[in-house]
């Protein structure tokens, strides 16, 4: 998988039943010239249930889709301009199935007056050991000897018997 190059793609579709699985085949196609056909699936199950429930529900039938890649997440939008498509009504279902299956979602409005509909989908390595801790062992064919107590210099001269006293008086 590619990790270092972020990359991004755009289209625009006037969908239609027909489209849906030429956009689904599409996306595909970007995700595996990124080296993500593991992400493939999902997002294309994403995409091909908001389009079908933009087919259903739109009067506008025109969207934008756009997916991001930043190394560690894909990105995929969806954007119309149909004020009269309900993401709280007319979507609740679709918007249920893209919640199971994604990392995250969500929907808001731009500044032009349009809904985003996006959800995200989190890199993972394709097959992945589990890491089991093993007891170290030594590197060296002899052990070390531990090191023996040295001398430290004296920096003071040692106080005799007799001045033991003096000193504790004072």
């Amino acid at each position: 998988m590619k990790t270092a190059v972020p990359c991004y793609y755009h289209l625009d579709v006037e969908v239609s039943p027909e489209r849906v699985g030429q956009v689904s085949r599409i996306l595909a196609a970007h995700l595996r010239y990124w080296d993500l056909e593991n992400l493939a699936d999902p997002v294309c199950r994403g995409a091909e249930l908001l389009l079908r429930a933009i087919d259903e529900h739109a009067t506008d039938k025109h969207t934008s889709i756009e997916m991001w890649w930043n190394g560690q997440h894909l990105i995929t939008a969806f954007g119309d301009d149909d004020p009269d498509l309900r993401p709280d009504q007319d979507l609740r279902s679709c918007l249920a199935d893209i919640a199971a299956m994604s990392d995250g979602w969500g929907c808001c409005a731009s500044d032009t007056g349009s809904k985003i509909i996006w959800f995200s989908q989190r890199a993972r390595a394709g097959e992945r050991v589990p890491l089991v801790p093993t007891a170290p062992e030594p590197t060296l064919s002899t052990g070390l000897r531990v090191p023996r107590e040295e001398r430290v210099a004296v920096l003071t001269a040692p106080v005799p018997a007799g001045d033991e006293a003096l000193e504790g008086s004072r």
